[in-house]
């Protein structure tokens, strides 16, 4: 029998590694039902996750911007890299992958380091009453300032950028809708002018940058590119490093760990993305034909996904899944928290330097960080495991 997953149900809410955990044991796929909602298949085992991540037999589906009022000068700058498949997908993949190599990322330390120390210059002066909120001065600003720096962004314009991620990430309103066009004009903005004025940014890389074969990215495809770069950059991230804090301050005999050996940090960040990402389901994909997979029949159209609270803590790859180990061998298989397949994350490097330094940097000069009052307040998501709030003192 496979077993069904109301996504209305409260406990996915308040603790979705145990009710996708509980789906995981009893089989491979999980139905995910919710009022209004289709049919979504998910994959609810490592093994399964990664073979449908790569299965050319589910695509990604259509741009959701596409259904909301976006002027139309804006809406050529909505076919996005991750939602193309097939040829047009490797190309545009082939263009900008150079720009996020683990070697480039790494390289951008030092600038990363100097974003994140002036943030935490500026904590302090946030506190009311001896408590500062994280998620609001310290996990939000360094992804928006970082992704800003690293594509371009001027730095007069980066509060609003900041600003825009914030709306978008909330996904609905008024704010959400007015979000998306001024940040394609901003895009546009930039790439103007690093086209006129070349600097050491990511738009002046990929405008500079050419294949063999002459091929590159016109200028529709660059805007589109740095829009949802800037975008996408940021909420994972924020998520994550509230996440993490969140969680160290939870288990302090790995905090005590993670202080007496810094070193561990690297590692420490794949186990913390392991054990509480900032997704709980991967962006969907589509079955294009009638597909038999693990057992199951999955019609054509029809929406599969993977469970990432479900996979990253599957028995039958990792030893005690379920418990938080800053200490684990990283022998054991990499997690899902950044996908797999064509479609994992581009970010990926930059993400991981990020998150590395912005904890190393907190810990360091904060000593004490202890959570305040009632601690942390979550957003009711079943789809992302995330912060509204985060009340620490210094």
């Amino acid at each position: 029998m496979i077993p069904e997953i109301d996504l209305a149900d409260p406990e996915v809410v308040r603790d979705p590694a145990t009710v996708y955990g509980r789906a995981r044991e009893q089989g491979p796929v999980a139905r995910l039902v919710a009022p209004g909602f289709g049919v979504m298949w998910a994959m609810t085992r490592h093994s399964a996750a990664r073979a449908m991540l790569s299965d050319p037999r589910f695509a990604m589906g259509p741009n959701t911007f596409l259904d909301l009022p976006i002027p139309d000068p804006c809406r050529k700058y909505l076919r996005s890299l991750g939602t193309l498949e097939g040829a047009e997908h490797t190309r545009l993949r082939r263009l900008v992958s150079p720009a996020f190599t683990a070697r480039r990322m790494h390289g951008l330390r030092t600038r990363i380091e100097a974003i994140v120390e002036r943030i935490l210059d500026e904590l302090p002066g946030h506190a009311v009453d001896g408590v500062v909120d994280l998620q609001e001065h310290f996990a939000r600003p360094i992804p928006a300032d970082v992704i800003c720096d690293l594509v371009g962004i001027p730095e007069a314009d980066r509060a609003d950028w900041r600003r825009y991620g914030a709306a978008i990430q909330a996904g609905h309103g008024q704010e959400f809708i007015e979000a998306i066009p001024r940040v394609m004009a901003g895009a546009e903005a930039a790439v103007a002018h690093h086209r006129a004025e070349p600097g050491e940014n990511l738009i002046s890389d990929l405008i500079r940058a050419q294949e063999a074969d002459g091929d590159r990215l016109d200028d529709t495809e660059l805007v589109t590119f740095v829009w949802q770069l800037a975008l996408a950059g940021q909420a994972p991230v924020t998520t994550q490093l509230a996440n993490a804090v969140e969680v160290l301050l939870r288990h302090p005999d790995q905090l005590a760990l993670l202080r007496a050996e810094p070193e561990r940090m690297a590692w420490a960040v794949e186990e913390l993305i392991r054990w509480a990402g900032p997704q709980l389901l991967t962006f969907p994909r589509f079955a294009t034909e009638d597909v038999e997979f693990e057992g199951v029949r999955i019609r054509a159209g029809e929406a599969v996904t993977a469970a990432i609270a479900a996979v990253n803590r599957d028995p039958r790859v990792y030893t005690d899944p379920e418990r938080l180990d800053l200490t684990r061998s990283p022998g054991e298989a990499a997690h899902l928290g950044f996908a797999h397949g064509p479609h994992f994350c581009l970010g990926a490097s930059l993400a991981r330097v990020e998150i590395e330094v912005a904890l190393t940097a907190l810990l360091r000069r904060h000593p004490a960080l202890a959570t305040a009052g009632d601690g942390a307040t979550r957003v009711p998501d079943p789809g992302t495991w995330r912060l509204a709030t985060l009340p620490v003192t210094l």
